[in-house]
């Protein structure tokens, strides 16, 4: 049996979340795709860190990573980069209060990407992420005021349609 290392722990603590009191067919598909988007790339980071990249589970994250590249293309999901970035210049404490993973890859002057499907925060650093940092976007993207504010008509939601009646203006 493999001993647990630190990056299995929280990846233990990823699937100990639950949405079992949210009704996420009622989420802004754009914000719901991106939110859900995101927990697929910390889950496959964390399983290639906790396991490998043989390992089934890191398999088959990695096929979902694939088919959502062309999803993340479709329709108003391409706005959200343009989004995150407008709310940074717009609306700043909305901004600061969004899931730092959201703040460094999508905006446009932070160096923190999603490189063959892993998060990477830093491109010039070769040092792997340390695992408490997984537990904080956890935290960030399970946090009751961010999940409140991406239901249809909510908050995020209304400044997302804002900014997208602007942007296609």
């Amino acid at each position: 049996m493999i001993e647990k290392n630190e990056y299995m722990r929280e990846l233990e603590y990823l699937y100990s979340k639950s949405l079992v009191l949210e009704s996420t067919s009622d989420f802004d598909p754009v914000l719901w795709f991106h939110w859900l988007d995101a927990v697929a790339h910390i889950d496959y980071t964390l399983s290639v860190a906790g396991y490998s990249y043989e390992s089934p589970r890191s398999i088959m994250a990695g096929e979902y990573m694939r088919w959502r590249i062309d999803e993340e293309k479709k329709g108003d999901r391409l706005l959200f980069t343009p989004f995150i970035n407008w709310l940074k210049k717009n609306h700043p404490d909305t901004f600061g209060s969004l899931p730092a993973l959201w703040q460094g890859v999508y905006s446009d002057d932070d160096p923190a990407q999603y490189r063959s499907f892993r998060i990477i925060l830093d491109p010039a650093s070769s040092k792997p992420i340390p695992a408490y940092v997984f537990h904080t976007f956890i935290d960030d993207f399970f946090k009751k005021e961010l999940l409140k504010s991406i239901y249809k008509g909510a908050s995020l939601s209304k400044l997302f349609r804002s900014f997208q009646s602007e942007y296609m203006v």
